[in-house]
């Protein structure tokens, strides 16, 4: 297998091949947010979060939430991504496995969509209505 192959062979630890996973890894991050439309709302919605927690002055807690929340839902739809891609080369045509496959992942995304919102709102809620 030449070393150029992006399917490593697990014959060693060498750190230009951890260089060049976490190259990979970027360049998946980077086709994330360049070319997943769903990608490019979640993180929309995290500008908006993360600008308001500064205005709002959220603690160093409320902050961990917020980037776990954060990772956890650009994770989540990296990987229904990532398994839409590959299902439609497996199967380019329909198929009812594939369409359920597809549906679940979309599902888990929206389920950890759904808890980053709750807990927005259980950091913001109080503070703006503070405000008010």
């Amino acid at each position: 297998m030449a070393s150029t192959d992006w399917n490593m062979k697990n014959d060693g630890f060498t750190f230009r091949k951890r260089l060049r996973s976490f190259r990979y890894a970027f360049n998946g991050i980077r086709l994330l947010v360049t070319k997943e439309h769903n990608a490019w709302i979640h993180c929309f919605a995290a500008v908006c979060v993360i600008a308001a927690g500064f205005l709002l002055d959220i603690s160093q807690l409320e902050w961990i939430a917020v980037v776990i929340v954060i990772g956890a839902v650009l994770a989540a739809e990296a990987v229904n991504s990532a398994l839409e891609a590959l299902a439609d080369f497996v199967s380019p045509e329909y198929s009812e496995a594939i369409k359920r496959t597809k549906d679940l992942a979309a599902g888990a995304v929206l389920l950890m969509a759904i808890a980053a919102a709750i807990v927005g709102g259980i950091i913001f809620f109080p503070k703006l209505a503070a405000l008010f």
